[in-house]
């Protein structure tokens, strides 16, 4: 008979979010613990929380709901980003019997045997503001990439973002740890790392260090392939990072670089710390010295104050930069932000309109750049994923691809021409011998 108990964790938010829970569900072994789908019974629910947008909200206040569907009499942790931020507001929903701040949330286990199921749910969020702590953490269970948490919290205060107030100020793990990290995640039989953070171009600030320190020693690691930068602030993104990457086998030539959006005005009521001229010129930088590289970025639109004009102004900046494609977001009010108390807000139904044509415009970007490299050479590197007879997988820049299943390239990194996109915008590859 199986003793053990059931527990399910639920991510929500950003890959720095999967890096933790990845951490945290490790401290439950598998002598004890039986670690299920959250769509199953379980005994112990786990939600870690993101608090970006009022939708990464509501979506929280459902996945209760729906853990208290399963059962009843489930113990249902609510931790992360929404739980820093409003921890009375999750206090009074139904069924939660744990909520844990930034600082706490790795300590879920210890926590909780404190509670009993029924009483005043357990609070526990320290002022994240006065921790100096990192909690280093990577993702385990695809073979294929792991993403590595180097960096945590954030000092640049933008005006419509909550992350510093539920992260923290910006600090970062060690050069040597993360190097051991990577050597840790290499054994596993791991291909690939992605260097995550919430300000990862700021790591090393408080030890008078750079992110550029850090890509020089991953540089020297012998049994690394392939490293990935995600998301980086564009005045932090320095000539020679790029210059690096440029060069590197390891680095692979792949940004995403957040824009927000293509008028200055606006930028500065964003409390951004650059002008349209600089994301111009780091672009520039990039093309020049790899012109293939895949360059992502996000942009906000309907933020306080935008008018058409200036709407206008960052759709004809996007349509002519030489970028990938974008990730559009409405923007979305959080209360404790100073954007909140801003005048001229945008209607919902106009913001709903312009993500739409900004939609449009990064599926045509990124067509382009599909194109463009359209019977190139590349290397990829094929996951699991199986569908339709088809096995897929990414390009060194960040392209999908796929090609008839066989399982002898999953977890490989294999060289193919690019051959045909296909209905779905993906790339049809032909395998090229070693």
């Amino acid at each position: 008979m199986n003793n053990k108990r059931k527990i399910a964790f639920l991510t929500l938010g950003c890959k720095l979010n999967y890096t933790e829970t990845s951490t945290i569900s490790k401290q439950f072994s598998e002598d004890e613990f039986l670690k299920v789908d959250f769509k199953e019974k379980a005994d112990i629910y786990v939600i870690n929380t993101c608090c970006v947008t009022e939708n990464a909200e509501k979506k929280c206040k459902q996945y209760i709901r729906q853990a208290q569907k399963h059962n009843p009499e489930a113990t249902i942790a609510v931790v992360g980003c929404y739980s820093q931020l409003n921890a009375d507001k999750i206090s009074s929903i139904d069924g939660v019997d744990l909520i844990l701040g930034n600082e706490d949330k790795f300590k879920i286990k210890e926590l909780l045997g404190t509670y009993k199921k029924n009483a005043i749910p357990v609070i526990s969020n320290i002022d994240i503001n006065k921790s100096s702590s990192f909690k280093p953490s990577y993702s385990s269970g695809d073979r294929t990439r792991s993403f590595l948490k180097v960096q945590d919290g954030c000092d640049y205060f933008c005006s419509y973002c909550t992350v510093p107030y539920v992260r923290g100020r910006s600090r970062s793990s060690a050069i040597e740890d993360v190097i051991q990290s990577i050597k840790d995640i290499v054994e596993q039989g791991v291909k690939e790392v992605v260097l995550t953070g919430i300000n990862i171009g700021d790591f090393g600030k408080r030890n008078d260090l750079k992110f550029i320190d850090l890509l020089i020693e991953i540089e020297s690691i012998s049994n690394i392939e392939r490293v990935r930068i995600s998301s980086i602030e564009p005045d932090l993104l320095s000539d020679s990072i790029i210059q690096l990457v440029s060069k590197s086998k390891k680095l692979m030539p792949h940004f995403h670089i957040p824009l927000q959006s293509g008028n200055d005005k606006i930028l500065k009521a964003m409390q951004r710390k650059y002008n349209t001229a600089l994301f111009t010129e780091r672009i520039h930088t990039i093309k020049s010295l790899i012109p293939y590289c895949c360059i992502a970025s996000d942009v906000i639109v309907g933020f306080p104050g935008e008018s058409n004009d200036d709407f206008d102004e960052t759709y004809h900046y996007l349509e002519n930069i030489d970028i990938s494609y974008v990730h559009v977001f409405p923007y979305s009010e959080r209360s404790n932000t100073p954007s909140s108390k801003f005048n001229d807000r945008v209607d919902q139904t106009e913001r709903k309109r312009r993500s739409n044509i900004l939609h449009q415009l990064s599926d045509i970007k990124k067509n382009q750049f599909y194109k463009l490299n359209l019977g190139k050479q590349h290397n990829v590197l094929f996951e699991s994923e199986i569908n339709k007879g088809f096995l897929f997988g990414f390009t060194d820049n960040y392209i999908r691809v796929k090609t008839p299943y066989n399982s002898n390239l999953i977890n490989h990194i294999v060289p193919v021409r690019l051959s045909e996109i296909d209905q779905d915008g993906v790339y049809i590859v032909e395998l090229l011998n070693g």
